[in-house]
Formats: structure tokens, sequence, C-alpha cells
């Protein structure tokens, strides 16, 4: 990875905070020129992204993009209601305005947080899930208003399907189609009501996001025996959408919980700045999570979570912050040995990119193994039907079924992951970072990374189009590649870059979605010079595909 910059670790300076004045007025007076490429609605992985600043997260943006998904969904026949949740950056409160202007105007019953806005992303897919047990005829769907851990001056809009989970691409390129066919007809069919109309509209109806959660967490985490360990457990919400969850769920189960910081504050002036002094709310970060990391003597397992909470981060006292791959090695090795109503052909879900620890995790337990392409979009139906039982991604984003083995949320949910440390501290007497070291000791001790290189977008458009035929190499960093792969094992499908894998090591390399760069994601189960040399010869391999693709 990139050198950290001298500034990370530390609060920003209050001159260096996001102006939300200039960027709450650029979300409105700001629009798209849709002769510019970045200008345009595009859905990556996580829904559409963008900065007001930037002409790419504007009012107009929010308004086409509502309108499309209540085009899509007429013509899907969902006739539920549209559960609405949202996180708190800057820009999400005035997008919630817009999103809500355009669903009351097409009379779409619009589920809004009881008390205020906030709704974190599982607490939505939770509530989708409610709903739709016990309604099948008129499905429910969901919109999340969050560009999750990035910096205070971004928005994000994510749709989320029947099923709880976020749309795949097929629904999400139709989206994005019809959105930006808005914008280039100056929004013309887009129907509007004023924002006052809109909340007293018949359609616009409040929801108990935070009760109906919190009240169900026992079908899913064993909160007495958390209770009954007296586990001291640290919560920074990292000011995002579920900052009151922490405390009802102290209050109603009886934990030894302390939220050490209950602050909302759009600027997250709070949150220490990451590597390259830029501030993100990401729990997964050394630097982000300096402040909590310092308190961990105080707690048994200090929990952080993302600004719309569907990503985690853990501190245990023995070790300190785990990296996000090895806490989910640690989860996929306690869930599947304390979960005995799971069913036996249950599987674990991972993409390409996280650890082949989970993997050696998941041949040591005799578990069945589902390698998938990045995005959280392929563990949905899984999660939903039953046959994956935890799903994950190497960005500190997890989701696991019920005690029962049915589905609790089919996107991301950053509460139940920490709190499922919490409750292997209860169970075992050992906290996560002990467990990890102890399975290091049978399976082995990965070392991984990620850097990045410099590539153009014809090359990032070559390297997304790679075959194994491309690569010529026999050997990595003194290994017998075993595997080429520019496919997901388990679905068979493309993953937009390339993957090499030898018996102790790995790389896998794919083009950024917004800058002209490739990330290399590396591993090995020997030590830091043999993790040196995968990256160098990874960058090798790379080059010569490209040359040759």
């Amino acid at each position: 990875m990139s050198s950290a910059n001298p500034l990370a670790g530390k609060r920003a300076a209050p001159s260096t905070l996001v102006n939300l004045p200039v960027l709450l007025s650029n979300y409105y007076s700001l629009r798209p020129d849709m002769g510019e490429a970045t200008h345009r609605v595009a859905f990556g992985t996580s829904g559409h992204r963008g900065n007001a600043n930037a002409h790419s997260f504007n009012e107009w943006h929010v308004l086409a993009i509502t309108q499309a998904i209540c085009d899509y969904r007429n013509g899907q026949g969902f006739t539920g209601p549209l559960f609405l949740g949202i996180d708190t950056h800057a820009l999400s409160e005035p997008a919630w305005h817009s999103a809500l202007e355009v669903l009351a105007g097409n009379e779409v019953v619009t589920m809004l947080a009881e008390g205020s806005p906030y709704a974190p992303t599982p607490a939505v897919s939770h509530a989708i899930l409610a709903h739709n047990r016990l309604n099948r005829t008129a499905l429910a769907d969901g919109i999340v208003i969050t560009p999750s851990h990035n910096p205070p001056d971004n928005g994000g809009f994510k749709y989320n399907m029947p099923n709880g989970g976020p749309a795949d691409s097929d629904v999400t390129g139709w989206v994005e189609k019809r959105a930006n066919a808005y914008l280039e007809k100056r929004l013309e069919g887009v129907k509007r009501l004023s924002f006052e109309k809109a909340l007293k509209a018949g359609s616009t109806r409040r929801y108990d996001y935070l009760d109906s959660y919190v009240s169900d967490l026992p079908n899913i985490i064993d909160l007495a025996a958390i209770s009954g360990a007296n586990v001291r457990i640290g919560v920074d919400p990292l000011g995002g959408a579920g900052v009151h969850y922490w405390s009802a769920i102290a209050d109603r189960y009886k934990l030894n919980l302390e939220v050490v910081n209950t602050e909302v504050d759009p600027t997250f002036r709070f949150v220490p700045q990451d590597w390259d002094a830029q501030i993100r709310m990401d729990p997964s970060s050394p630097y982000a999570m300096t402040e909590l990391i310092a308190l961990k003597e105080r707690f048994d397992v200090a929990l952080a979570c993302d600004t719309d909470h569907d990503r985690h981060g853990i501190i245990a006292r023995s070790t300190g912050l785990l990296p996000a791959n090895n806490y989910l090695a640690v989860a996929v090795y306690y869930l599947f040995s304390h979960r005995p109503a799971w069913r036996a052909s249950a599987a674990i879900g991972k993409t390409l990119v996280s650890s082949q620890m989970i993997n050696r995790v998941a041949a040591h337990l005799g578990r069945k193994l589902l390698e998938m392409p990045v995005g959280f979009k392929w563990f949905v139906d899984g999660l939903y039907d039953g046959s994956i039982a935890f799903g994950c991604e190497e960005s500190a984003g997890a989701s696991f079924v019920r005690f029962d083995g049915q589905p609790w949320s089919t996107d991301k949910d950053g509460i139940t992951a920490a709190l499922l440390a919490a409750e292997m501290t209860a169970r075992t007497g050992n906290d996560p970072g002990q467990i990890y070291q102890e399975l290091t000791q049978q399976l082995g001790a990965p070392l991984n990374g990620r850097i990045e290189a410099a590539a153009t977008p014809e090359q990032k458009a070559r390297l997304s189009r790679l075959s194994p035929d491309d690569v010529s190499s026999t050997e990595l960093a003194g290994e017998t590649i075993r595997e080429v792969l520019t496919t997901a094992p388990a679905n068979g499908k493309p993953f937009g870059g390339l993957k090499i894998v030898t018996d102790s090591g790995w790389f896998a390399a794919r083009p950024s979605g917004t800058e002209n760069i490739y990330k290399i994601y590396g591993e090995s189960f020997r030590d830091q010079a043999h993790l040196d040399k995968i990256f160098a010869e990874a960058q090798e391999i790379v080059t010569r595909a490209l040359k040759a693709g």
C-alpha cells in the first residue's frame, strides 16, 4: 500500500474540513453536463456515488434515479412499500428530500424512519425481508442514500430489491440508462411534489426501523451469553446512521456496552484522517480507528461501523485492530462451529480478493466455499434461500443467516458482524485476536496487502477483458502457478481482472473504476519477502499480459 501521509491518524485542521454551505448550495445549483462522462449516472458495485462540487451527485441525479426506480418497480409489479434509509453524510438529507418528492409524486408508499430520517443499510434490508415474508403478493423494495465510508463531501444512492439485497447488474444497468435518459431530457417526465406536500402525502408513512431490528437480534446473536459473561464492549459509531442503535441494544439486553462517541456532525471532524489525509469513516482503517484503538485496554472488544453501518471494525484487547480478512476468517470458523441448526450443505461465500485463509478455514471445517466476483450482490440470492450461510468481502463487509438458517439481512450488516465478536468472546473465553492466533498455528499465518500501479484508460479496459491465454508465465515468486483466473470459480462470471494462484500465495489485479490506476491484491503464507516478490512479479506479469491482450 502507498506510504501514509504524516497527518494520518490525526484529526483534520478545521480549515480543511468540508465547506458545508458550498457543498449544499452546489447540490441544488449545479447541473450535469451530459457530454461529460463523469457527470452521468453510473452505478458501480455499491450504487451511484459522486460529489456535488464535481457535478456528479446533485439534485438532478437524485430526481432522475428515483424516477427511474419508480418506473422499474412499476414495470416489475412491485406494489408494496419502499423502505427509505439514509446515513449521516451532508448530502444524504437533501437527497432524501429530493427522493421523497419523486416517490410521493409517483404515489409510492414510502416508509420513513420514526423520529429521525436515519436508517442504516442492514435495518432497511431487514425491514424489506420482514415485510415480504408476510406479503408475497405486494412486494417491498428499498433505497439507501449513502456513499458508505467515503469522504464527507460524497453522496451515494443504492437500490435494494425485494430479496433485501443490492440490485444486480441487470437492474442497475436498466436504472442507470433510464436515469440518464431523464437527465438528457432535462427531467421531462419526472413526477414530483414539493417536499412539504410529499411529507403530508397519504403515501408517506413512518416505520420504526430501530425497534424492528433491535427486537429481532436474539434470533441471530446470543445476546444472553454476552450479558451473562459481562463482556466489556466499547463502540464508536463513527457518527453514522446507527448511532442510536447501540444504546438501545445495550439497554434492552443488559449489555456492558459503552458508546464512546455519540456525536453526529456531517464534517466528521471527530474521525481521524486516513492514510492519505482524507477523512473516511472506515472502521477497518488503523488510521480512522486511532482513537478507539487507544481505548482498547478499557474493553474486552471494541467495535465500530461506517456511516451506513454495513461495514465493521473489530479491536481485540489481545491484539488490537484486526485486519478485515483476519476477522472474516475468525467469523467463519466460529459461526460454522456454533450454529448447529444451519444446514450441512450451507456454503461460505467470499470474494476472490478476500484472504485464502478463509479457503483454508472452509477446508478445515469441511464446508463448501463459493468464490464470487467483487461486490456483495453476488451473495444475495444465496443468503436469501439459505444456500449461503455467511457471505463476506475483503472490505470488512459481511452478513450471515439467523440461528435457524433463515435470512436476516441480505445486504452487509456491520452491527451483527460486530456483535458477533462479543458473542465469541463470551462463549469461548477468547477474544477474536486470540482465536485468530490459534487458527494461524493450525493453518498458517498469511501476510497480505494491496498496491496500486498507473494505467491508461486503454490499459484498464484491456485488463478487464483479459483471458487466461494472455498469461504466459508459469511461475510466481518461485512457485508453480496453479490457477489463472479471469472469472469467478463459483459462478463463472468475469470479475474484470486477473487472479493468479500458487500453493502459498496469490495476487489479483483489477482496474480502478474512478482513477487511472489498477489495484493489485496479494497474499503470502510464507513471509514478507515472499509477499514483496509476489507484488513485484505481479506487475511484470500484468504488463506482459496487457501487451499480449
